[in-house]
């Protein structure tokens, strides 16, 4: 998975206790001389994009022949509890890659560096990267805690074959609008391509909404606070917007009546029989299989999962915007990963040297060309358009997002984990059935609570 979405437990208790601090010894005893050349320590966690990196670092190497570059990969879960228990004891990575949900709290508890404090890193023109994806790495006190690596955006994955069966074309799927009082057209298709076991569809008379075979969407769980490929989609083509600004915002609008009729209208669809009931998903959705078993039509996903969708056995891959809303045109959540150097590390130069090439046109096409995400410069991001254009997939659906402006932007706050562990259960709630969405107006008191 290249970028889950879930804050894990121990990490954000971790940092609710403060008990991430800098450990009083020397840095990481991983980042070691080796011969007459410096060990730069790098971890990561996604396995697809792992051959790529190496391929960078030989790459950098090449050009450095002073340094080495060791690079670890853990999965999403093992990597965050490594990089936890790695700060307590001092004994982390030089460099790693970050996530919007984690570095406001490592920032505030000095565990990174200010690039622009290195000498490597100090004068990178950060207007050389898709817009605004270094701005979300930028502290409340000016400080580059990250160097943009990649980006992603959200879209509708579908199959042609079970589109054209229910005698709809792709240019219908990627002219859908959708509101939240009655849904749109993009509620009818939803209707259109659902079928309960007895081969009804939904839109037509006698149709079973509790013996569903195929649903017009795949579930994405309850989507937590963020939403990312679930609602969050939604909710911005209405005009809103998570926070108060695009970066450390200080209030959410959990209580606006945009969000929270968005979310009726979405968890609306279980009692319809257009999406699966929480009971059937869980905490671990798995939207991918659904389309590709043939259990739903339409899935909303992130670009970081386009290789997965292609990968599906039997499935002729469509890509479509998500649909036009309120606001006259379709939105997606923009979000991007980072890399960042420890604040423990004993080679701050040194690893801020691998961090500029990390973020260079050079490494970037490497990235790029693997045709696994979508890298955060434009050299890369074409690549990667060039790349998954040989495997037939048409990826500038993701990037037309972004250059259209059509995108709202992960929520980057303080307290985020105590505000996800806060949140997550009362939309799994709204979504099981069991908690009206007005009451997000109270929540949203506790969640702004949280940030005074």
């Amino acid at each position: 998975m290249h970028h889950a979405r879930r804050t894990t437990a121990s990490l954000a208790a971790a940092l609710a206790a403060g008990t991430l601090a800098l450990a009083g010894c020397a840095g990481p005893g991983t980042a070691a001389a080796a011969g007459d050349s410096v060990v730069v320590d790098y971890w990561l966690w996604d396995s697809n994009q792992l051959p790529a990196y190496q391929r960078c670092a030989d790459e950098f190497e090449k050009q450095n022949p002073d340094l080495q570059v060791r690079i670890s990969q853990y999965g999403w879960n093992d990597y965050w509890r490594k990089l936890t228990a790695g700060f307590v004891a001092g004994a982390g990575p030089d460099v790693f890659t970050d996530h919007l949900t984690q570095y406001p709290g490592f920032a505030e508890r000095g565990l990174l560096r200010d690039l622009n404090t290195l000498e490597a890193t100090a004068d990178v023109d950060y207007g050389g990267f898709q817009e605004g994806l270094a701005d979300l790495w930028v502290g409340q006190e000016g400080s580059q805690y990250g160097m943009p690596k990649d980006f992603d955006t959200v879209a509708l994955f579908y199959d042609t074959t079970m589109i054209s069966e229910a005698g709809m074309s792709p240019e219908d799927i990627a002219g859908l609008d959708w509101n939240p009082e009655d849904g749109g057209s993009f509620e009818k298709a939803l209707a259109h391509l659902t079928v309960d076991e007895n081969g009804v569809r939904g839109d037509e008379e006698g149709f079973d909404p509790k013996n569903v075979a195929v649903y017009g969407l795949a579930s994405n769980g309850s989507g937590g606070m963020s939403g990312q490929t679930t609602w969050s989609w939604l909710a911005g083509a209405t005009g809103w917007t998570f926070t108060d600004a695009d970066v450390w915002g200080t209030e959410y609008h959990f209580d606006d009546p945009r969000v929270q009729a968005s979310l009726k209208w979405l968890f609306g669809l279980v009692e319809k029989g257009y999406m699966a009931p929480y009971e059937e998903v869980g905490t671990e959705p798995n939207p991918q299989q659904a389309l590709g078993s043939g259990r739903a039509a339409i899935s909303a996903n992130g670009s970081w999962m386009l290789g997965t969708y292609a990968n599906l056995e039997g499935v002729d891959l469509g890509i479509a915007p998500p649909p036009s809303g309120p606001v006259g045109h379709p939105v997606s959540m923009y979000n991007g990963l980072a890399d960042s150097i420890s604040a423990q590390s004993p080679d701050p130069e040194e690893a801020a040297r691998w961090v500029a090439f990390l973020g260079s046109d050079d490494c970037q096409r490497i990235v790029g060309e693997a045709g696994v995400v979508l890298p955060a410069r434009p050299a890369g991001t074409e690549a990667a358009i060039e790349a998954f254009g040989e495997r037939g997939l048409d990826a500038s659906v993701f990037t037309d997002l972004v250059e259209k402006k059509q995108t709202v932007f992960f929520p980057v706050t303080e307290e985020f984990g105590a505000i996800d562990a806060l949140m997550t259960p009362m939309m799994d709630e709204i979504y099981i059935g069991d908690r009206d969405v007005a009451t997000l107006t109270e929540v949203n008191d506790q969640v702004n609570g949280l940030l005074k």
